[in-house]
């Protein structure tokens, strides 16, 4: 029997695998893993070339997965963590009670059922867990810390995606030993050779420290980076860079370190530059002006992906890419799973996905007994950025947002981020003229001379800053702490106006 290769590429060029950048990174992986399971579930796909010709002239999408899903053996699951019979003993910052696990004996799933994703996980929300690890293809070391670890959590209900950044040296319960940054798990779990190993030993810190259950995991190291990145965008991705950023230590390939700087201002970067600016912690707010990078690079890698060349370029590099990442990640996501999310995730529009950080807001600076810095976590303002992460609330009116801002009291100061004479002026009269009370105007200095406005949260306001965000018509990744940035105020709340508010201005 044929397979149409088109719909197991799917699972790798979903919307959903190009959301965040660790997820687009593996999207070959997904491919390459499906055409595996395929085989050896007796499933005839000739060949990876075969999979690029379906995926650029696609069949119809009802037949071929009628077709695929009477051969598919569903009962299979690769390298699955066994959960941990551990009870939190801190209280979680929020909780989500999963359903009821399928059955072995329950039915297979059928063409009308595959986007149910109750029919093919048994939970009601999904959680993957994404984790970025410091290896390259060359090293022999088999665990690993993780650089980067990113909580996605789907919704079919909703038809809603939300994504959570931790900083790695929060400090947490590590089930089974005791209280590390939370990057360690996966190295403890790799060493202690538990059930599950490092990736379930991470899922399950997550669950006992902030009550979400886990389910999946995707991990990928630096080589699946620069091969996806390299292929869908070879002539690079725009960043606009807000201050200037500058590492004489940055870790290098061979383990020493080189010397990396950005200039303030929308430039093109590379792979390399994009992992640079994505990993580097040499700034005020460190590792939360890193999860914030990431996220952006995230954002500007999605946009280039979707992008007509895009998403034509990574398809038919796959050839090339087949042998050249085997061993570059791992992922208990199963072929069935996999389709599973690419029809759901194909449902759900750009605007239902939502971006969160646990950042300087949620936690208390502090040293552990042997004197290195560690962030221990503030469960009460963690419980609310989780919530507003994977359960906003986006249809409270511009009306209840101004009142839950009124209650609040914020300080509010506007900056001028431009060279642009008087523009923080005009802004504060335009928003007096709505009834936002404005402290006073200044000037950044020196001004970055970027398009964005930014709104920057110094004291925890978060229906201020959605007020304002709504009332500008701002997204919400707009909205960062003030902490990471250069500007120094004693205000609650600064908007920081690039050139594109001359837009909002002209248009009232």
């Amino acid at each position: 029997m044929r397979v149409p290769g088109w719909l197991i590429a799917l699972a790798g060029l979903g919307s959903f695998i190009f959301l965040t950048l660790l997820c687009s990174f593996v999207s070959y992986s997904f491919t390459r893993q499906a055409v595996i399971d395929a085989r050896e579930q007796g499933l005839e796909v000739s060949s990876i070339q075969e999979l690029v010709d379906f995926v650029l002239n696609p069949p119809n999408a009802d037949e071929a997965a009628a077709i695929l899903l009477s051969g598919i053996n569903t009962s299979s699951v690769i390298n699955t963590p066994v959960p941990f019979e551990v009870q939190p003993t801190a209280t979680p910052a929020y909780s989500i009670t999963p359903l009821a696990p399928r059955t072995p004996n329950a039915p297979q799933p059928t063409a009308e059922v595959i986007a149910d994703p109750n029919v093919v996980f048994g939970y009601d929300r999904i959680n993957i867990l994404l984790m970025g690890i410091d290896q390259r293809g060359d090293e022999i070391e088999d665990r690993f810390r993780t650089d980067t670890m990113i909580l996605v959590q789907i919704d079919p209900i909703r038809k809603a995606i939300g994504v959570l950044s931790f900083p790695r040296d929060l400090w947490v319960q590590i089930p089974g030993f005791q209280s590390n940054r939370i990057n360690t798990a996966n190295y403890l779990g790799d060493g202690a050779e538990l059930p599950g190993r490092g990736p379930g030993l991470a899922m399950e810190t997550i669950r006992v420290n902030f009550g979400i259950p886990v389910q999946k995991y995707i991990m990928i190291n630096f080589d699946v980076f620069f091969a996806i990145v390299n292929t869908i965008a070879p002539d690079g991705v725009e960043i606009c860079v807000t201050e200037e950023i500058y590492d004489p230590k940055y870790p290098d390939g061979g383990r020493g370190t080189i010397e990396v700087r950005f200039e303030p201002g929308c430039q093109t970067m590379n792979a390399e530059r994009l992992l640079q600016y994505a990993r580097t912690r040499a700034t005020f707010g460190g590792d939360f002006d890193r999860n914030r990078r990431q996220q952006e690079v995230l954002r500007a890698v999605q946009n280039e992906v979707l992008s007509a060349g895009g998403i034509r370029n990574f398809v038919e590099q796959i050839p090339t890419l087949y042998n050249q990442l085997a061993g570059s990640y791992r992922t208990n996501l199963t072929l069935e799973e996999i389709l599973a999310l690419a029809v759901l995730l194909s449902e759900i529009p750009q605007d239902n996905i939502t971006f969160g950080a646990i950042n300087e807001l949620h936690i208390t600076p502090a040293l552990n007994a042997e004197g290195d810095q560690i962030l221990i976590p503030n469960y009460n303002q963690i419980r609310f950025v989780i919530q507003q992460t994977f359960d906003p609330q986006p249809d409270l009116s511009l009306a209840d947002l101004q009142v839950r801002a009124a209650e609040e009291e914020a300080t509010i100061m506007v900056y001028n981020n431009t060279s642009i004479s008087g523009l923080a002026g005009q802004t504060r009269d335009w928003l007096t003229s709505r009834g936002v009370n404005i402290l006073n105007v200044a000037s950044a200095d020196p001004p970055a001379n970027i398009p964005e406005i930014f709104i920057l949260d110094f004291t925890g306001n978060p229906w201020t800053t959605r007020y304002l965000a709504e009332l500008m018509g701002l997204p919400q990744s707009a909205i960062q702490p003030g902490a990471g940035s250069n500007i120094q105020t004693n205000a609650d709340v600064v908007i920081l106006v690039g050139s594109s508010v001359q837009e909002l201005l002209a248009a009232n």
